[in-house]
């Protein structure tokens, strides 16, 4: 890509889209476009038609999804798999129309069978039966990596695919309904150590910043109590707090950093050109409850952890095989406690970014 060419990044206001507009205007690229959802909503076709028609951007990076943990796939799996399939073939047509030079399409680790070989090599995709808590979105992201290759087979276009592993960092979505497994455990960690340490004011402002079911720091101090208790954090007689996490603590996550995703992102745009996916992660992972362990250090919370194993622990591993991508002389930057350190301080001293603009 020169320097001067005309990028659009689909979902420039979410995790990845903020971070992949950070990477390329730190790297010296200009020309970048990035519309909101209330300018642009990709799920309609006339909409992004026009868009595209007008803008006729030369590069696209598709990292615009309606996203979300467990419980949001759990609950409203209609509007992840028409939302999802909607904004990726809209823009992926579009693209082709308007004779895009490259696109990338972001997926997910999910599209990978539950019960999958560790590490999972991108040839196992459709190997298995999907993770049922979020097959909906699976099915969509498998979707949009299929349309790639077909696109690529019948128009010859330049379209190729990248699923990483969990995603991490700056901007994440701290929703406690929607949100996945890393930010949702520090947020209620750091709430439960500011009730422990009889805080009110802290949690006040994160309330300000971060409204739960409409609850914001203007709630009596009965309210927030209760809220809390609806979210598993419950204050002890003995003045420490207890802390209820979903599942066993048992399976295996990877986690990798945006930033250092969105190096790999402009990274492959550059150097890769296939019909297949490729992986992007760190070839390591660890399990919940010692991601736990490393988030108490860091949060410095003193409380107790109470696993709840009558709820889902989803997929047992998803800890993808990366040889290929570091082959080519990609490889990660952040270890995950600078990089849990590094979110920690920027959810205390920012509020909620808007998701998937």
């Amino acid at each position: 890509m020169k320097k001067d060419a005309k990028i659009y990044v689909a979902g420039h206001t979410g995790l990845v889209g903020s971070a992949i507009v950070r990477k390329l205007n730190g790297t010296g690229y200009k020309n970048i476009i990035g519309k909101f959802a209330s300018e642009l909503d990709l799920r309609n076709q006339f909409a992004v038609k026009t868009f595209f028609a007008r803008e006729k951007p030369e590069y696209v990076f598709l990292a615009a999804a309606k996203v979300g943990g467990i419980f949001a796939n759990n609950t409203y799996p209609a509007e992840f798999i028409f939302d999802n399939l909607m904004i990726e073939s809209n823009v992926i047509h579009a693209s082709y129309k308007n004779r895009v030079k490259k696109l990338l399409f972001l997926g997910s680790s999910c599209i990978y069978p539950k019960e999958c070989p560790q590490p999972i090599k991108e040839e196992y995709l459709l190997t298995g039966l999907l993770e049922p808590t979020n097959e909906a979105y699976a099915l969509a992201k498998i979707s949009g990596l299929k349309m790639c290759e077909y696109y690529r087979k019948q128009y010859d276009c330049d379209f190729i695919s990248a699923m990483p592993t969990n995603l991490y960092g700056p901007g994440d979505n701290f929703n406690l309904e929607t949100s996945h497994v890393l930010p949702a455990i520090i947020r209620k960690m750091h709430l439960a150590k500011c009730l422990e340490n009889s805080d009110f004011e802290s949690i006040r402002d994160d309330l300000n910043k971060r409204p739960i079911n409409k609850i914001d720091g203007t709630a009596s101090e009965y309210k927030i109590i209760e809220l809390m208790q609806n979210f598993g954090i419950v204050l002890l007689p003995n003045t420490k707090c207890q802390l209820t996490l979903w599942g066993t603590g048992s399976p295996k996550r990877e986690f990798l950093h945006v930033d250092d995703l969105a190096g790999a992102l402009i990274f492959l745009m550059k150097r890769y050109s296939s019909y297949q996916h490729i992986n992007i992660g760190t070839g390591k992972d660890l399990t919940i409850q010692k991601l736990t362990e490393v988030l108490k250090e860091i949060i410095s919370f003193n409380g107790y952890i109470n696993w709840d194993d009558k709820m889902s622990d989803g997929t047992p591993q998803k800890l993808l095989n990366v040889a290929k991508i570091n082959n080519l002389g990609w490889k990660y930057n952040t270890n995950i406690f600078d990089g849990i350190e590094n979110v920690y301080d920027w959810y205390k001293n920012n509020n909620q970014s808007k998701l998937n603009g």
